[in-house]
Parts: C-alpha cells; sequence; structure tokens
C-alpha cells in the first residue's frame, strides 16, 4: 500500500477533503455534508460506492497550517494521521500532495520532499513566478518525480471535442482569478489546441483577465478569467461551431489523481515536463503583461 501525505489547505480550495476521500475510498458523509464546498458532497455522493478509491494507495497523513482544519480535513475524509508541521511525514509515507493553489507558495511547501526524493504531486498552478520556475525547471532536469496538473487535462468534453476536430479559434472562460485558475483554462486550451503559445497579451485587470494567446504557427485563442463567472466554458471554432462545458469533477479529479499513483509505481512522466513549464510562462505571462498595462509578453522571455 502506498502511503500518501496531503499538505496545505488554501483559502477557497477544498481539494484536500475531496482528493482524500477520492484516493481512500470513504469519508464521514455527516461531516462531508458541512464541508463549505456543497459541490464536493454533490459529486462524492453522486458515485456509487465502488467508484470511490484507488487501489493500492491511500491518504495516511494530513497537515494544513490550522491544526483544527487539518482534523476535521482527517475526520471527514479517514484520515489516520494529523502531523504538526510537514516534514514531520518524512520517513513515515511513500509520497506527497500539496494539496493548496497559490503557486506562489509550492515550492517553499514541497522543497524538503523534492530533496528527500519523494513522488510529489503538486496542485495547478505549479507556480506563478520566474524565480521558482527556474529552480523546478532544474528539478525536471535532474529527473525529480514532480507531477503538476490542472484537471481540466482530463476533462472528456474536451479530449472528445479535439478527436472530432481540429480547433483553429478558442475562447475560454473561467472563473476566480488569473493567478490560481488561469491554470485550469490555459491547460484545458491546450487539451484542444496544444503546445506553441508564443505570446501573451493581457488586456483586463486584476479581477476581469481579458488574455489574448497568439500560437507561433499563427492560431489565436483568447482566455478571460472574471472573478465574477458562474460556469467555466470553452467556445471553439473550427469544422463547427460550439460550446462545451466540462463538468464532470468526480472524473477529472479520480484521473488525475490514478495517474499521480501511476507515477508513483513507474516514475514515467504521463505528460511531459517541458508541457508543464510551457503553462506556467503563459501564466507568468499574463501576469507580467497585465501589470504592464497589457504589453505583449512573448514566451521566449519568461
Amino acid at each position: 500500500m502506498i502511503k500518501i501525505a496531503m499538505l496545505g489547505r488554501s483559502e477557497g480550495n477544498g481539494h484536500p477533503y475531496s482528493w482524500s476521500a477520492i484516493i481512500n475510498g470513504e469519508y464521514n458523509e455527516e461531516l462531508m455534508k458541512q464541508v463549505p464546498f456543497p459541490v464536493i458532497y454533490q459529486y462524492l455522493s453522486a458515485q456509487p460506492k465502488e467508484n470511490l478509491g484507488i487501489e493500492g494507495a491511500r491518504v495516511t497523513h494530513i497537515w494544513a497550517e490550522d491544526m483544527e482544519e487539518a482534523r476535521r480535513i482527517a475526520q471527514t475524509s479517514c484520515i489516520e494521521h494529523v502531523v504538526a508541521q510537514p516534514e514531520d511525514v518524512l520517513g513515515q509515507v511513500d509520497a506527497v500532495i500539496i494539496g493548496e493553489d497559490v503557486g506562489s507558495r509550492h515550492l517553499a511547501l514541497a522543497e524538503s520532499f523534492i530533496q528527500a526524493g519523494l513522488p510529489i504531486f503538486i496542485d495547478k498552478p505549479l507556480t506563478d513566478n520566474k524565480e521558482d520556475l527556474e529552480v523546478f525547471s532544474n528539478y525536471f532536469q535532474e529527473g525529480r518525480p514532480i507531477l503538476s496538473s490542472s484537471c481540466y487535462r482530463y476533462a472528456r468534453e474536451l479530449q472528445r471535442a479535439k478527436a472530432e476536430d481540429e480547433p483553429q479559434f478558442v475562447c475560454g472562460l473561467m472563473n476566480k482569478s488569473w493567478e490560481k485558475y488561469g491554470i485550469h483554462a490555459v491547460e484545458g486550451l491546450y487539451q484542444l489546441m496544444g503546445t506553441g503559445v508564443h505570446q501573451v497579451t493581457n488586456l483586463g485587470t486584476k479581477e476581469e483577465n481579458v488574455v489574448h494567446l497568439k500560437y507561433e504557427d499563427g492560431r489565436q485563442a483568447v482566455l478571460n478569467v472574471i472573478g465574477g463567472a458562474q460556469q467555466a466554458n470553452y467556445q471553439l471554432i473550427g469544422k463547427t461551431t460550439r460550446t462545451i462545458s466540462p463538468a464532470d469533477s468526480f472524473n477529472m479529479f479520480k484521473s488525475q489523481l490514478a495517474d499521480f499513483v501511476n507515477f508513483i509505481h513507474t516514475r514515467c512522466y504521463p505528460y511531459p515536463p517541458q508541457e508543464t513549464l510551457e503553462m506556467c510562462k503563459v501564466i507568468i505571462a499574463g501576469i507580467e503583461s497585465r501589470e504592464l498595462g497589457g504589453k505583449p509578453i512573448l514566451i521566449s522571455e519568461i
């Protein structure tokens, strides 16, 4: 049995609850109903019990900055051990998941486990700044077992659309912030149009990001990340014109976590690290462009 530590919990993010329940295959129903993210109980309770659980793996340890919250997560998602410090799990687990989504905090939280050689999955975005990106890039070059992705990589709706069409233009809508949720928009876009973004221009504001992406081959896309948006979607123009709204959160999360468990076993990357790094560069370029009043930023400059 692979033992996994779940580390971190950031404001507005319930992944430690849901991811632990998905991996462990069990949760306390009454406590899960009280979690301040109603959608988690909705998609977990909609699944037959046999759909829960990832064979051969279990979240056995939990840490959060708020110890009371860590205890609630443990009770809710059936985690045996609550630790006082992240490093307390060293020697106790086989792998680590960073379950919080503030990119600027990821390297500091992950570094001791990377140095120890533990496989680690880092919630999106891997990072949101150049300095940490350079460190992560060096770690990838050294072959360190690091994964990071958005669950939109696993959206069946996007996979089907790519199989059926060759989109030439995509306009995406995502909620919350570019710093945290821009990576959802970008990774979903990459499932439709692939890698190769050349230039990023953010014409919006911190609350309303309007981001134009130009590909090396001339194709274009626009990603709108708007704080108050209610439903994420992608408008595709290719052989046909259609709107796609990825909706199966459970399948996306379970597929994402199953990839990590397989990675722990095989140490074979399910997607190229260079792709992860390029998407982080798009996020960083979007931040820089916005701060410079909409100046176009070349990915090669990041």
